[in-house]
Formats: structure tokens, C-alpha cells, sequence
């Protein structure tokens, strides 16, 4: 299981885990139905470890995974842009058929997902849910 994250993303991370004001926060990446393409990524800010989770260490930070989404994420390259005023983590997906235009939604050859409206605008300004 490799999930890579740039240094910009990394440091975008990190802040929003310390801030989160949680003892042992980790990153959960995830996959759940939805969004226009069938499947949506999720980024929660996590402080409960699963026993079927996926521990990845990365520099400063842990980053969790259940073992039910790595066959929709393994590979995946997180980074964070900025756009303007506008910022947000991008996701460049290599189990990705298609993508929406946003980038928070994709689809797998062999999983379509259960398509619903989108709320995403421009740049996938995934907000960190705690």
C-alpha cells in the first residue's frame, strides 16, 4: 500500500492536525460512494485507530487507511495547490478511470460507485473533516 503526499501537502497537514487540538490525530484517507463520478475521496482528521486499518508513516504525521478502500487508492499522490484565493489537496489517482473536473470524484474500470450531485468547485478544496 503507497499513498505518496508532496512536501506542500505535507506541510498543509500537518497544520490542520495541529490544530485540530487531538492528542494523537491521524490522516484518514478514504473512498465513500458519491460525488458525480461514483466515488468520492475523503480526508478526516482521525484520532481512533480500526483494527483492519493501514498505518503509513510519513515524516511528521500518520496517515490511516481501512482496508476496504486500498484497492481504490493504492498509489495514490496527494499534493495541495493554491489558486488564487483558493486552496486545496488534489488527487492524482492511478486506479482512476475517469475523474470528474473537480478532481474530488472518480470512477474504476470495475467499479462505477453510486453517482450524486457534486458540491465540489474548481481546484478539490477537500476541507479536513475533524
Amino acid at each position: 500500500m503507497i499513498i505518496e503526499v508532496s512536501d506542500t501537502a505535507s506541510d498543509k497537514i500537518v497544520e490542520i492536525l495541529s490544530s485540530a487540538d487531538i492528542q494523537n490525530a491521524f490522516l484518514r484517507v478514504g473512498v465513500d460512494e458519491g460525488g458525480c463520478s461514483g466515488l468520492s475521496y475523503t480526508l478526516i482528521v482521525d484520532e481512533q485507530q480500526a483494527e483492519e486499518d493501514i498505518v503509513l508513516n510519513k515524516k511528521q504525521f500518520k496517515i490511516l487507511v481501512h482496508a476496504n478502500s486500498i484497492p481504490y487508492i493504492d498509489g495514490l499522490e496527494i499534493d495541495y495547490e493554491e489558486s488564487g484565493m483558493l486552496g486545496g489537496f488534489t488527487m492524482n489517482n492511478p486506479n482512476a478511470k475517469v475523474s470528474c473536473g473537480c478532481g474530488a470524484s472518480f470512477r474504476m474500470a470495475n467499479h462505477r460507485g453510486e453517482v450524486k450531485k457534486c458540491d465540489q468547485n474548481g481546484i478539490f478544496s477537500s476541507k479536513i473533516s475533524y
